[in-house]
């Protein structure tokens, strides 16, 4: 996938807090994942799970709605379907080897999306009905 550019400062970043976290802990720095990206001050490994654990909190802290970690997944392939990324693309990203998980389980279409469909439809209505497009 390609590394967008902010995704790419942050990289950067966290590589240049660990290069002065290992010079001011000097030898008590960990050097066994001096090759890993998310390491703690001491360059110790950082759970895989702290994030999840800690989601809910971040939540709260911010007045946001409680969902799960993995809902996060939903959220950006509806985003990106709703900005006209294509199923393809999107199963790609997010690393499905079935498109039809992608379709049926992570893109939720949203309502301007079903408001297109349903003008789609009315579109093939016949004229002198004086059916108005929805949204006018």
């Amino acid at each position: 996938l390609p590394l967008v550019p902010p995704f790419e400062e942050l990289l950067h970043r966290l590589r240049q807090e660990q290069l002065v976290n290992q010079k001011v802990c000097g030898t008590a720095y960990c050097q066994k994942y001096l090759d890993y990206i998310y390491v703690n001050a001491m360059g110790e490994l950082v759970k895989p799970n702290f994030i999840t654990q800690h989601f809910e909190i971040t939540l709260k802290n911010n007045g946001l709605k409680k969902i799960r970690f993995h809902d996060l997944r939903h959220s950006c392939a509806s985003l990106l379907y709703a900005n006209g990324v294509s199923l393809k693309e999107i199963q790609e990203w997010l690393g499905h080897s079935d498109i039809g998980t992608t379709s049926n389980i992570y893109t939720h279409l949203d309502y301007s999306s079903k408001v297109s469909s349903a003008n789609a439809i009315l579109a093939f209505y016949p004229e002198n009905t004086g059916v108005q497009t929805i949204g006018q």
